[in-house]
């Protein structure tokens, strides 16, 4: 068991300053519970890398936990701060290069400022990418004022990995249903969502290069592919696209198996998606690398299969 290498990339580290932000997700934790994931969470040594050897997890990119910078209303104060940050990690990851990466935060306020501040992390610390929690107070990255960004992050070949964000206002259809707001529903729709704003707003028919990674199996998009195409021919509402919206999740959109450890999911995402844009990830802390590591391994796929979305496919796109 756990003899696939493998290489993951949904995986969260955070310090004092930023669990301030992160108290909207952590308050619902049981006390115990809010204790060891935050100990987690700080870890960048033997508890995280114990728990990587057990899977035969040999690389992960670290990115800091949600939401981070995307809840700071203060424009000046987020930029500070996302720049300490990524030095902060660029700095435990010169520690242990063998073993970790980075994703860049940013501050997306200004899209400029956070296309510049991709570049440094980028070309000047290293990383491999950024992750982003989702909206910035309201703000979607379909407005052609972050085609700025994403100019650069498809000059710089950096994927972006677009993370769950709490909605900017929560429906009418879960107002009074707080259970359903997170993780457990609301994350996945306005994730979802968001990544459909891009689609459909033109932004890979502008930067056909781009890179976008999904988490928690694709936030189940993939399963969407044939109607997105059949009820947008039917209903275009004026917008034109260069190519069926399914064709996108082929060139510009990845998933992970993040936070979904279902056989039949994972089967069915591969189907959708094609094998090359599925990879493995785990969401740790928050999820088990135990569970999710038995989970790929047990999975019905073929040998090769098994090695690109365990760690193939994350070569590939990251060049590993």
């Amino acid at each position: 068991m756990n003899a696939t290498p493998k290489i993951a990339f949904e995986e969260h580290f955070s310090v004092p300053v930023f669990s301030e932000y992160a108290k909207a997700f952590t308050q619902h934790l049981p006390a115990d519970a809010r204790k060891d994931l935050l100990t987690r969470l700080a870890d960048f040594d033997d508890a995280r890398l114990d728990d990587m050897a057990a899977g035969n997890v040999q690389y992960v990119i670290l990115s800091q936990s949600a939401p981070g910078m995307q809840a700071e209303p203060d424009a000046a104060l987020a930029l500070r701060r996302a720049a300490e940050n990524n030095d902060f990690l660029a700095e435990r990851v010169a520690r242990r290069p063998d073993r970790y990466g980075g994703f860049a935060h940013l501050a997306m306020h200004q899209p400029e400022l956070a296309a510049r501040e991709l570049e440094r992390a980028v070309t000047e610390l290293g990383f491999k990418g950024a992750l982003i929690n989702g909206h910035t107070c309201g703000r979607y990255y379909d407005d052609p004022a972050f085609d700025v960004f994403w100019e650069r992050a498809e000059a710089l070949g950096a994927p972006i990995y677009l993370h769950p964000a709490n909605f900017s206002a929560v429906p009418a259809l879960l107002a009074d249903v707080p259970v359903l707001q997170g993780a457990t529903f609301g994350w996945a729709m306005e994730t979802g969502g968001h990544a459909l704003r891009l689609l459909f707003g033109g932004v890979f028919d502008r930067f056909p290069g781009l890179k976008v990674v999904l988490g928690h199996m694709g936030e189940f998009l993939p399963f969407m592919r044939w109607r997105l195409d059949s009820r947008f021919a039917a209903y275009p509402h004026g917008i034109t696209l260069k190519k069926p919206p399914s064709a996108y999740f082929q060139s510009n959109l990845f998933i992970t198996t993040s936070g979904v450890c279902s056989a039949p999911s994972l089967l069915g995402a591969i189907g959708e998606m094609g094998a090359e844009n599925v990879l493995f990830s785990i969401d740790y802390p928050y999820e088990s690398t135990v569970d999710a590591c038995q989970f790929i391994e047990q999975a019905p796929l073929d040998a090769a299969t098994r090695d690109l979305v365990c760690h193939g496919n994350a070569r590939r796109l990251f060049n590993l």
